[in-house]
C-alpha cells in the first residue's frame, strides 16, 4: 500500500464518482480504476458498491475512510512543519551565552531574531567558554555568544568577532580605587583579585598573565569565580577587585564601581561561535540577528 492509494480512494469516496476524482487527481480513470482495485485487493475487502450511474462507500469503506483522513491530516502537517524547520521559520535553538559579555548584545539579538522568527523557540544557557565550546562540538549548542578563545580550542569552530570591550577595573564603592578618574596596572598590582576560575575560563587567566607580563609579577589570585553573579558579590563584600569589561556597570548597577585603566590595555574580544560547515537555517538567521545586533551603539 503506498501514499497515493489512500488520496485516490479519498478523492473517489468524496466524488463517489470515477471521472470527477481522476480529473480532481489530474489523472486518468482507467489507471486510477485500477489504483483503487489493488487496494481492495491488499486489504481483502470490497471499499466501493459500483453501478452504472454512482460509486458508493460499502460499510467496509466508511471506516476505512473515518481512520485515514486524521492519519492523512498529520502527515500533511508533518510536512509542513518539517519545511518550516527547514526554513528556520519554527523549531528550537539552543544559544550559550557569557551574560558579562553579552549584557547588550543579546537581549537585541532576542529582539530582532523574535521579530522576523515568531515561531521558533530560543534556549538560553548561562555557561562558561569551557562548556560553550563543548556544547557546540557535542551539538547541544547550535550557537554561542562567548569571549574569542584560543585558536587551538576553536578547531572545527567559527569564532565571529561582534564587539570589542575595554577592560577596567571593578571596586568597592569606598575602595580608595574607587575614587580615581583612571587606574593604572601599577596601582592594581598591589591589590587582591577576584578572577575567574581557572577550569572554566583558562583564556581569561592567560590574559591578565599578558596583562602584567610588562611589571614581571602580575596580582595575587585571592578569590576564584564561575559566575559573573558570585563575582559581583565578593567585590561587593570588600574582598577584593577585578579586572572586568566596559559594560559590566549594566550587571553590577551601583554595588560596584567601575573605573577605566590608563592607559587602556587590548580589550576584550566577544563574538559568536558555531561549528563549521554544519549551521541550520534558523542558526543561521540568530548569527544574522546577532550581527546585527552588535552594530547598535
Amino acid at each position: 500500500m503506498e501514499l497515493r492509494h489512500l488520496h485516490y480512494f479519498v478523492a473517489v469516496a468524496e466524488e463517489e464518482n470515477f471521472t470527477r476524482a481522476a480529473a480532481r487527481l489530474h489523472v486518468s480513470q482507467p489507471p486510477l480504476s485500477r489504483q483503487i482495485r489493488d487496494l481492495e485487493e491488499e486489504l481483502g475487502v470490497k471499499l466501493f458498491h459500483r453501478d452504472s450511474k454512482s460509486v458508493r462507500l460499502t460499510d467496509a469503506g466508511r471506516v476505512f475512510l473515518h481512520e485515514i483522513l486524521p492519519v492523512l491530516g498529520q502527515l500533511e502537517n508533518a510536512v509542513g512543519v518539517v519545511r518550516a524547520v527547514a526554513k528556520g521559520e519554527r523549531g528550537e535553538i539552543h544559544v550559550g551565552f557569557a551574560p558579562s559579555l553579552t549584557v547588550e548584545i543579546l537581549p537585541r539579538a532576542l529582539r530582532y531574531f523574535e521579530k522576523a522568527h515568531p515561531g521558533v523557540t530560543v534556549q538560553l544557557r548561562d555557561l562558561s567558554t569551557q562548556e560553550m565550546l563543548a556544547g557546540l562540538r557535542e551539538h547541544s549548542l547550535d550557537v554561542a555568544l562567548m569571549i574569542r578563545a584560543p585558536k587551538v580550542a576553536m578547531h572545527g569552530l567559527i569564532f565571529e568577532e561582534l564587539r570589542r570591550h575595554a577592560i577596567c577595573l571593578a571596586t568597592h564603592p569606598t575602595h580608595p580605587l574607587a575614587r580615581a578618574t583612571k587606574v593604572g596596572l601599577r596601582q592594581i598590582v598591589n591589590e587582591r583579585l577576584i578572577a575567574y576560575t581557572l577550569s572554566d575560563y583558562p583564556e581569561y587567566r592567560q590574559w591578565l598573565k599578558g596583562l602584567f607580563r610588562r611589571l614581571d609579577r602580575m596580582p595575587t589570585v585571592a578569590e576564584e569565580h564561575d559566575s559573573s553573579t558570585s563575582l559581583i558579590a565578593s567585590v561587593e563584600a570588600g574582598r577584593g577587585i577585578a579586572l572586568v569589561q566596559q559594560g559590566f556597570e549594566c550587571l553590577a548597577g551601583p554595588r560596584l564601581k567601575i573605573r577605566p585603566l590608563a592607559p587602556p590595555p587590548p580589550p576584550f574580544v566577544a563574538g559568536i561561535a558555531f561549528r563549521r560547515n554544519t549551521l541550520s537555517a534558523t542558526a543561521a538567521e540568530f548569527v544574522s540577528a546577532a550581527r546585527r545586533a552588535s552594530q547598535v551603539n
